[in-house]
This record gives C-alpha cells, structure tokens and sequence, in this order.
C-alpha cells in the first residue's frame, strides 16, 4: 500500500477516557490507512467475536466507519477478510 502512494500508519495508538482518567495508549490499532480504514491483523485458527468486537471497539474511539479484520490462517486470504462497519 506504501508503495501506492497511501499513508499508512503502523501500531497507532488509541486514547482510552474514562470518568476523568485517560490512558494515552489504551489500545494499539494494528494499521491505519489514509486515516480512515482501521485493518487488524489476526493469525488465529478462526476469527471470533471477541476479535470483532476488538476492531468494533477501535472504530467507535477513533470515530471512524469502516475496519478490516484479516486473519491470514486460512488456505484462501479472501476468506479470511472481514468488513466491519460501525453505524453512528
């Protein structure tokens, strides 16, 4: 993608907020494309909804819409891609 001209971002770190706390680094986006696609990484034997609900989470701090969850334990990647889109 680099290669292409885009701006991506590695292990961008996620402000956490909570009741007058904030952690500067709660959480670790895997890749940040042109500062609107979230795409988490993942070599797992199958992709659960804790990992769902992981790049759900990262959209919904980073006010962004739409992520990719790539699990690249898969004998074809295209099965292993999976669009997430969070609705506000």
């Amino acid at each position: 993608m680099i290669e292409r001209g885009l701006d991506v971002q590695r292990q961008v770190a996620l402000p956490v907020s909570y009741k007058q706390v904030k952690l500067e680094a709660g959480y670790r986006v895997d890749l940040l494309i042109e500062k609107r696609v979230i795409v988490e990484v993942k070599a797992v034997e199958q992709v659960g909804l804790v990992h769902k609900a992981q790049l759900l989470t990262y959209l919904k701090l980073s006010n962004l819409k739409v992520g990719l969850l790539i699990n690249f334990n898969v004998d074809v990647l295209k099965k292993g891609i999976s669009r997430i889109v969070h609705n506000y």
